[in-house]
C-alpha cells in the first residue's frame, strides 16, 4: 500500500485553495500507472513522489496528462513530508523535477512556506484571433511563456467576471491562459489573476502556482515592486506572495491537510 494525502494549497482553510493528492511511492512507478491514479483521484493534479539520495524525484499529473511544472501540488508535497514527520521543520523539501531542482522552506514563525521556483517572464506576441474569441475582449496585453498565454484586462471587475470559451481558449495553443489585473483600489492584494488550461483537461484552475512563476516579473516590473501579493479569483480563491529576482520567482503559501489514506493498488 502507499499512502496517500489530500491537501488543500495555497490557503490555511478548508475546501478553499487548490487541493492536490500527494502519493509517496517508495520506488519510481509505471507512467501509466501514475496517469491512471491521477485520472481516479481527478484533481487538477496529482504528485508522485520517491526518495532518492540528495531529495525527492516529483511528477506532476493531470487527469489527462504529464506536466512540467506545478506549484501548488509541489507546495503540498512539502507540506505533507513535515507533517509526516519524513522531514523536521527546520529542513528544506528537496524536488528533483522536469523544471529542474525544486526547493521549499518552512517558516516555523507563521507556518508559511516559500517555494524557490525559476521565472518564467512572458514576452510580447500579437494575440491570437481564438484568444481573443476566447476571452471576448481586446487585452490591454498579451504575452507568453514556454507554457501560457499571459493577458492583462482593464479592471479586477473584468477579470473576476470572465466567462470564457473553452473551445477558442483551446485553439489558441500552448498549456493554458493567465488572465490579470491590477488589483482595485484598497485591496489588500497587489494583482489578481485566473488561470485556464483547458487542453490540460482542466476548465479553470483553482489556485496555480506556476502561473505566478510568470505574474511575479510581470507584475514586479509594472509596478516597480519585488514583493507582491496575489490573488488567485476563482470561485475557491488562494491567496500566493511572490518576489521575483536574479531568474528565479520565491512563491510562499499555506495549505491545509484534507484527507490521508492509502493506494491498494
Amino acid at each position: 500500500m502507499k499512502p496517500i494525502y489530500m491537501v488543500d494549497a495555497f490557503t490555511d482553510e478548508p475546501f478553499r485553495g487548490n487541493p492536490a493528492a500527494v502519493c509517496l511511492c517508495d520506488k519510481p512507478e509505471d507512467e501509466r500507472w501514475m496517469q491512471q491514479v491521477a485520472a481516479e483521484m481527478n484533481l487538477s493534479e496529482t504528485a508522485f513522489l520517491v526518495p532518492i539520495d540528495d531529495g525527492y524525484d516529483l511528477r506532476w499529473f493531470t487527469p489527462e496528462t504529464e506536466v512540467d511544472l506545478c506549484g501548488h501540488a509541489t507546495l503540498a508535497s512539502a507540506y505533507i513530508l513535515w507533517h509526516t514527520g519524513r522531514l523536521r521543520f527546520n529542513q528544506t523539501a528537496r524536488f528533483v523535477t522536469k523544471s529542474g531542482v525544486l526547493t521549499v522552506a518552512y517558516n516555523a514563525a507563521d507556518g508559511w512556506m516559500t517555494m524557490d521556483f525559476p521565472e518564467e517572464a512572458p514576452q510580447p506576441v500579437h494575440a491570437p484571433e481564438s484568444l481573443i474569441q476566447g476571452l471576448g475582449l481586446i487585452p490591454r496585453y498579451t504575452g507568453k511563456n514556454r507554457m501560457d498565454y499571459i493577458v492583462e484586462v482593464d479592471s479586477e471587475q473584468t477579470v473576476r467576471s470572465l466567462k470564457p470559451d473553452q473551445q477558442q481558449l483551446m485553439a489558441a495553443g500552448g498549456r493554458g491562459v493567465i488572465v490579470t489585473a491590477k488589483a482595485a483600489a484598497g485591496s489588500p492584494y497587489d494583482f489578481v489573476s485566473r488561470a485556464f488550461y483547458p487542453n490540460a483537461g482542466i476548465m479553470e484552475d483553482p489556485v496555480t502556482g506556476s502561473a505566478h512563476c510568470a505574474l511575479a516579473p510581470y507584475w514586479s516590473r509594472r509596478l516597480r515592486k519585488q514583493a507582491l501579493t496575489g490573488y488567485q479569483a476563482s470561485s475557491r480563491g488562494g491567496i500566493v506572495k511572490v518576489s521575483a529576482s536574479g531568474g528565479r520567482v520565491l512563491l510562499t503559501g499555506q495549505a491545509k491537510m484534507i484527507m490521508q489514506g492509502a493506494l491498494e493498488v
